[in-house]
């Protein structure tokens, strides 16, 4: 039986992949053509064949030849694909990896070389599209039946077996829908990528930064959908109860929301959020202190919010702690929330002191903290 490789793939691509054997059950599909065929010897005929254009002639020729053979139709389109990627032509390449998809919809490396072929032609639909079947394809084999007879010993390692044979195509795979959606400019467009993207990756590598790029997609300045944002949010904590991204993204929106009950969901979202961040950990980088800070921003104005102040400070006092140098915005607001949260204990001299800080930064904050400021300084000349 013929093993069809892709040296040309992997130089285009430089990776390291080889036709796993194909195995009962299997969920990656392989390609073989049996030896001493027709098609054995056509191909043999062609590989000894030294002009590219001849070569890709009679691949031509071959796929109309063999029409009936969806696997020699598979190779061969494969391999006319390659050769006019070779040439520069991406869109006849696509063309005819589409007909070797369709005609082999589960091969990972016909998926893998044409992401190749997608990113080249800087075509982020069809990246997606590779991207998001290989994901499938690959999230599958952890999902095969066992079968009768087999023991669950034998199973598990069969299964091990086939999830390090497509290791190096899946990581490809995931990285390059990852490039689709960071490269891509159309918000919508971009939305639809990342869904297509987190069915197919549910335990992507990538998932953190994916959950940033949806989040700010949905978020004001690009789609402004609330409600899709928080769902969004919720599924990818169904998932990954700890996406730190996520947690953040719903306190937020809880702490802001009016609605009865939000601010108790903030709370606990955030109380999550910190204990994911970790931020007194040794390993504790300025992304997850500045993250922790950020849920105690959140935690101390929910508390402002429920009339808890004296709760509130020191909540405010640590997001101020871990913002100071990491978030200027945040830590404005931890600064502001701290100086009306003084000013409301009749702790003039402390709300003076973040206030005057306050007033310092930039931003939308600057002139409420500078008003509240120069209340806080009246009511301290009229007590002395």
């Amino acid at each position: 039986m013929r093993r069809c490789s892709g040296a040309i793939v992997l130089a285009v691509l430089f990776l390291s992949f080889a036709f796993s054997i194909p195995r009962a059950n299997a969920q990656v599909e392989n390609i073989t053509i049996a030896a001493g065929t027709d098609e054995d010897r056509a191909l043999q005929a062609i590989t000894n064949e030294p002009d590219s254009q001849k070569k890709l002639a009679m691949y031509e020729d071959f796929v109309t030849k063999f029409s009936s053979n969806p696997a020699a139709m598979a190779y061969g389109n494969w391999q006319i694909a390659l050769a006019y990627q070779a040439t520069g032509d991406m869109q006849k390449a696509l063309d005819y990896g589409d007909k070797a998809v369709a005609g082999a919809p589960r091969n990972l490396d016909i998926l893998v070389s044409q992401a190749g072929v997608a990113q080249q032609a800087k075509n982020n639909v069809k990246l997606m599209e590779y991207a998001a079947k290989g994901g499938n394809v690959c999230l599958s084999i952890g999902k095969q039946v066992k079968p009768e007879g087999t023991s669950d010993e034998e199973f598990t390692s069969k299964i091990n077996e086939e999830k390090s044979a497509a290791k190096n195509s899946c990581e490809f795979l995931d990285n390059s829908g990852f490039y689709a959606i960071t490269n891509e400019t159309d918000a919508k467009s971009r939305m639809a990528e990342i869904e297509q993207f987190t069915a197919a990756f549910p335990d992507s590598q990538n998932g953190e930064k994916v959950s940033n790029y949806a989040m700010y997609t949905l978020g004001p300045g690009q789609l402004n959908d609330q409600t899709r944002l928080v769902s969004f949010g919720e599924k990818i904590l169904a998932t990954n109860p700890n996406s730190l991204a996520a947690l953040l993204l719903l306190a937020g929106y809880y702490g802001d929301d009016t609605k009865p009950g939000s601010a108790a969901k903030a709370i606990t979202y955030a109380q999550k959020a910190i204990e994911v961040a970790k931020p007194d950990a040794p390993d504790a980088d300025k992304s997850r202190k500045a993250s922790a800070g950020a849920a105690h921003n959140t935690i101390g104005w929910a508390y402002l919010k429920q009339e808890k102040t004296t709760t509130a400070i020191p909540e405010l006092k640590t997001a101020a702690g871990l913002l100071k140098g990491q978030d200027e915005q945040q830590y404005a607001r931890a600064l502001y929330g701290l100086g009306f949260a003084y000013a409301k204990l009749n702790k003039l001299t402390e709300a003076r002191d973040v206030l005057t800080e306050g007033a310092k930064i930039s931003g939308p904050l600057q002139s409420m903290s500078q008003d509240l400021l120069t209340k806080v300084n009246a009511a301290r000349a009229k007590g002395k």
